[in-house]
Order: structure tokens, then sequence, then C-alpha cells
């Protein structure tokens, strides 16, 4: 037996959460979910780039994060019985683990900066925009259905690093970080 990518159950606008709830395309938990994917996918992206080895490793990671979230947010909190994995407080551990050892190495911030200065360091950037809207829309979610606190505490802390993350490759790259001076 072939395995097909499409199954033509969502030609009407309807797909099915785990545990077989049928919901709208446009629901919450799918504009959640489907936020999660676009952000993984930009983690690749910046995983694709010329950029160190550890770097790498750790976005590695967070992919498999993001996939754990996905899960739990495209499973119906009420009648899903599949076991899916879990997110651990460790996981938002090694993402502040990871901003403190970057910031021994760079300057000290005192302003916005510019996003840019390098495509990388853009990725970066545009990477952690999309996280900053999971996080809005699955803190949206969590108003009518259940999600668990440290999936929103992980992807808080992951927009964070992210931030921390272009800054390192600035470094690293030799782009120039631009700070904002706002016009007064």
């Amino acid at each position: 037996m072939t395995f097909k990518i499409y199954t033509k159950t969502g030609d009407k606008g309807q797909t099915s959460l785990i545990g077989g709830t049928r919901v709208p395309k446009n629901h919450i938990r799918i504009e959640s979910y489907g936020t999660i994917d676009e952000l993984n996918s930009y983690i690749g992206l910046i995983r694709d780039q010329n950029i160190d080895d550890h770097s790498k490793k750790i976005l590695i990671e967070i992919q498999d994060r993001l996939f754990t979230i996905g899960s739990s947010l495209a499973s119906d909190p009420e009648k899903s019985k599949m076991k899916i994995p879990d997110l651990k407080e460790e996981d938002v551990t090694l993402l502040e683990n990871e901003m403190d050892e970057m910031d021994k190495s760079l300057p000290e911030m005192k302003s916005f900066v510019l996003p840019g200065g390098h495509t990388t360091v853009s990725y970066c950037h545009i990477a952690r925009c999309v996280c900053r809207r999971a996080e809005r829309l699955t803190i949206h979610l969590s108003e009518d259905s259940f999600v668990a606190e440290l999936v929103v505490k992980y992807l808080n802390r992951l927009s964070d690093y992210l931030f921390v993350l272009s800054r390192k490759l600035s470094r690293d790259l030799n782009a120039q970080e631009i700070p904002w001076k706002p016009r007064m």
C-alpha cells in the first residue's frame, strides 16, 4: 500500500484534530499550530546558514520541541487519548542557559537595534517575530481551551533566545548592529 500525502478530507475547509474532532481550518487551534509550523520552518532556514555547529545543534533541539508543541496544540484536549510527547521545564532552562552563555561575549545593550545587517541575522529576526505571533495565538487559544502553561513559557523564552542569537550571529558574521535612535 502506498501512502498518499493528500486525503481530500479538507477540501471543504475542515480538518481533524488529534482525537478526531473536525474544526474549520481557520480555527484558533489550527492558526496556533500552523504558526508553530511556520516558525519551525524559519528555524530550519537559520540552521541551514553558515553558522557554528553548536548553534545548529541547539536549533535542532528547538525544532524537536516545536514539533512537541505542535502535536500538543493539534490535539483535542477533551477527546484525544493519544500519547503525545511532553515539554519539560528543562527545555526552558536550556534556552535560558544558552542565552546567558551568548550574553557573556556580547556588548551591553544600550538601545533597541534595527533588525538586519546580514541575511542570517534577518532570518533570526523574522523567526523571532513569528514566534511572538505564535505566542499571542496560543495565549488566545488558552482563553477558551486547555493549553499547558509551559507551552506559552517556552514560546516566550524562545523569542528572547532568537533575539540573543541574532546578536551573537551579528558578531560572528561581522555584521553591523545599528542602534535605533528615535527622532525627537
